[in-house]
């Protein structure tokens, strides 16, 4: 009899031990819930800061595009004698030319323009800069209209649009001068620059403004004819005429507009006191030729 009782303890002594053991191994739902609440308060810290980084990463690489377009300018001037390449005003009009440094017209329709790269490895500037299409657009820039999203477009091929005051503008400038900027240099060579530190050549605009490259401001007007972008926590990328690259933050809040379609409402009236931003631009475009 004491043989059987032993035996038939036994089984349920190492069953109970084989739970009890299970149980010390597991995690108690106190404990869980602390963890979770750990990861949401390291989520929480790091996330905003994680997303800094990705913003500032952003930044310098559109800073990097500028300065590398910059550089494409700078050696189609040595090819052709100091002349810059043509920087031609075509929105509002059919008029499209390869002699242009870029050769489209942004919209937020389903053109072609807004999506073939040809019109850019093929314009003047495309050989300078080893027909890379990637550079002309700020990797910040995914602003598409709803027709474009719809489409299945996640971005539109240019983000940059050059200084209309650099370079030739064609008829805008076959007098010598920019009609649109009478009291301003028209420069036609990089050599005519005299503080190239100073003049910025190209920049990213607004994208709602961006339209055919050539980025204007007129001196007599205030007011926003085109506007600069602000994607870089409300600053643009901009790149001078000597080839080094800078954000410059906008102080009035006129200037930081949504980069949303039809966001912009131009022209934008600028008011005397408040006149900062565009008071830089229009120093940093040109220089008075009287």
């Amino acid at each position: 009899m004491r043989r059987i009782c032993a035996m038939s303890i036994l089984p349920v002594l190492r069953t109970s031990a084989l739970v009890g053991g299970a149980r010390g191994k597991g995690f108690t739902l106190i404990e869980l819930l602390v963890v979770i609440a750990i990861i949401a308060i390291l989520s929480a810290i790091l996330l905003p800061a994680l997303s800094r980084a990705k913003a500032r990463a952003q930044a310098i690489l559109c800073l990097n595009n500028t300065r590398q377009l910059t550089l494409g300018w700078q050696l189609y001037a040595d090819d052709f004698e100091s002349r810059l390449p043509y920087n031609l005003g075509m929105a509002g009009s059919s008029f499209r030319t390869p002699l242009n440094w870029v050769n489209n017209v942004m919209t937020w329709d389903l053109s072609s323009d807004n999506t073939n790269t040809a019109t850019l490895t093929e314009a003047s500037l495309g050989p300078f800069v080893s027909q890379a299409t990637a550079i002309y657009r700020c990797p910040s820039d995914h602003i598409v209209s709803g027709a474009q999203s719809a489409a299945g477009w996640d971005g539109r091929i240019r983000s940059y649009s050059m200084n209309a005051m650099v370079g030739d503008a064609g008829d805008f400038s076959k007098n010598g001068f920019n009609t649109n900027n009478p009291d301003y240099t028209q420069f036609f060579k990089i050599t005519q620059i005299p503080q190239p530190t100073e003049i910025f050549v190209f920049l990213d605009e607004h994208p709602d403004s961006i339209n055919d490259g050539y980025f204007l401001e007129r001196d007599y007007y205030p007011e926003w004819h085109d506007l600069p972008a602000s994607y870089h926590n409300g600053s643009a990328a901009f790149s001078f005429a000597d080839g080094h690259g800078s954000l410059h933050r906008w102080t009035q809040s006129a200037t930081d507009r949504p980069p949303l379609p039809d966001a912009a409402n131009l022209p934008i009236p600028v008011p005397a006191n408040g006149n900062g931003d565009l008071e830089w631009v229009l120093d940093h475009m040109s220089v008075d030729h009287n």
